[in-house]
């Protein structure tokens, strides 16, 4: 045992002998041998790891190394991790209990709550004699109650729809520079997508993300614009404070909320708003895909022609512009080991399921062959140009022949090498699957495209390194696959198949992606 070379080492070092306990100190920490004693008082337990502050410093040390003495060790059988969650009350009161109900049944556990607990909803997670295993103390609010709560310490997780704003990470940093950022204590449990909801009846059928945004800019205020009836639009929106509300201000908009127009319909709940449209022909909506009820979704439909349906695996290849990873944001501590094994959980099959049952996108690799793709050719070749010859389309289709798109889709910033959150997690589902020889004797090429910006030949440079970027970190996350048991390759095409129309940031940023396909 390592660590307890270290601390002998340190004890010889020093002569000191811990002996006896001094009245301060309230356990003892003796090695299975007995052999060596550390003495100090006991400042967390997490079912796990005992944390002591002693002579030397805080320590960490793993429960099973050792045996606890005095008056201050915990009921190892017996112990309650806790965990506070803060924000989204449109996640905490749906997809969360979903997903804790599942877990506890994973556990042969039983799951107890919602009910007041110091201010909180607590659900408890009981064993079989009704011990309490676990407490998960929960906060409904919004995005920003989440991140306040985080960063004020106050709770361990909070569930956003939105990402980190410039103050938000400013202040991360300066209360614990010395941890991982916020964008490295993230992790994403399911998607959504901000969605515009008509009533059945509304002849529309499609929108421009511009039309969209101009008509809650105030700017639209008929129908007639869009090519409907005269009449008025009325506007529906979730209140301010909803991530989805913040996200289609922010990203949608690339305004303030005060650019809004005042004649919005505000609603607590997407339920609530979904019924305000169904009962008036006349009504736009903006929310979640999660919850639209029996309102009708329309398309995006941009300039150049192209329509993005807001489709489960559009969704997951964030190939639908106005997709919303719902985040899980950590505090920079260690969580107790059930609620890690809970966080871990979330990540399986059964928990994916149970995302789809609720609503939600879950994030499960799925398989489109190239001959069910014909709208993406179809548009390919609708923007083919000088820059994009039919040769590069030709060696497109002659490379892909026979394989199949995953729905995993790698994306990066303009001018950036670095993976968005949900990419990330696309890289751990890589890497997962090939351990587990989903993919053996397959072969998996990560593709690279870009926007149209720049010239053709330095967007096809910039693929390619992508690509190769993307395949890099996921052999580096496979490392305990067996090698040899999938092939690696890597192509690129620039800008030669669009997913989106340009003439929009959000267009742009579909468009630059690594896809990943299987032959």
């Amino acid at each position: 045992m390592c660590f307890w070379c270290g601390v002998a080492r340190r004890l010889a070092l020093l002569s000191i002998v811990l002996a006896a306990p001094a009245a301060a100190q309230d356990v003892e920490l003796r090695s299975h041998d007995g052999g060596v004693r550390v003495e100090g008082t006991l400042t967390a337990f997490d079912g796990t790891y005992y944390q002591i502050d002693t002579v030397y410093g805080l320590l960490t040390v793993a429960a099973e190394g050792v045996a606890c003495l005095g008056p201050g060790c915990p009921d190892l059988i017996r112990f309650t991790a806790e965990a506070r969650i803060a924000g989204e009350a449109s996640v905490t009161e749906t997809l969360l209990p979903a997903l804790l109900q599942g877990f506890a049944a994973n556990r042969a556990m039983a799951l107890h709550g919602p009910a007041p607990y110091n201010g909180a909803l607590a659900y408890e997670l009981t064993r079989q004699d009704n011990s309490i295993a676990a407490r998960f103390l929960v906060t409904p609010g919004s995005s920003d109650t989440g991140f306040l709560a985080l960063l004020n310490g106050e709770t361990d997780m909070a569930l956003t729809l939105r990402l980190p704003s410039r103050g938000e990470l400013r202040a991360d940093r300066a209360n614990a520079p010395d941890d991982p950022p916020l964008s490295r204590r993230v992790r994403v449990i399911a998607l959504d997508a901000i969605v515009p909801l008509v009533a059945p009846g509304n002849p529309i059928d499609a929108i421009s993300l511009d039309d969209l945004t101009a008509a809650f800019r105030g700017e639209i205020d008929n129908w007639q614009d869009l090519g409907g009836p005269d009449a008025p639009i009325a506007l529906h929106l979730l209140h301010r404070d909803h991530g989805m509300t913040q996200f289609f201000a922010t990203l949608a908009l690339g305004t303030s909320e005060g650019d809004l127009t005042p004649k919005i319909t505000y609603h607590d709940s997407a339920a609530a708003l979904a019924t305000a449209v169904l009962r008036d022909h006349f009504a736009l909506g903006v929310s979640a895909r999660a919850h639209e009820g029996l309102a009708r979704i329309l398309p995006l439909l941009g300039a150049c022609g192209l329509t993005q349906m807001a489709e489960a695996d559009a969704i997951k290849a964030e190939d639908y512009p106005l997709t919303v990873p719902v985040h899980v944001y950590l505090a920079p501590r260690r969580l107790p080991q059930l609620v890690q094994d809970f966080l871990d959980w979330t990540e399986t099959a059964a928990a994916e399921a149970i995302v789809a049952a609720s609503g939600y996108v879950d994030q499960s690799l799925t398989r489109t062959p190239l001959d069910r793709q014909g709208i993406r050719l179809a548009n390919a070749i609708a923007a083919a140009g000088d820059e994009v010859p039919l040769a590069q389309l030709q060696s497109l289709v002659r490379r892909l022949r026979g394989a199949e798109r995953l729905s995993a889709t790698l994306r990066f910033s303009d001018g950036s090498s670095n993976l968005d959150a949900q990419s990330r997690a696309a890289v751990a589902r890589l890497a997962a699957a090939i351990e587990s020889g989903a993919f053996d004797g397959r072969r998996l090429i990560f593709v690279g495209f870009t926007d149209s910006a720049g010239a053709a030949a330095v967007n096809l440079r910039i693929a390619e390194s992508r690509a190769e970027a993307v395949r890099d970190a996921v052999q580096a996350a496979a490392d305990a696959a067996t090698p040899g048991r999938v092939t690696f390759e890597i192509a690129a095409f620039g800008e030669a198949m669009p997913m989106a129309c340009e003439e929009t940031d959000q267009g742009r940023a579909v468009n630059r992606r690594v896809e990943v396909w299987l032959d």
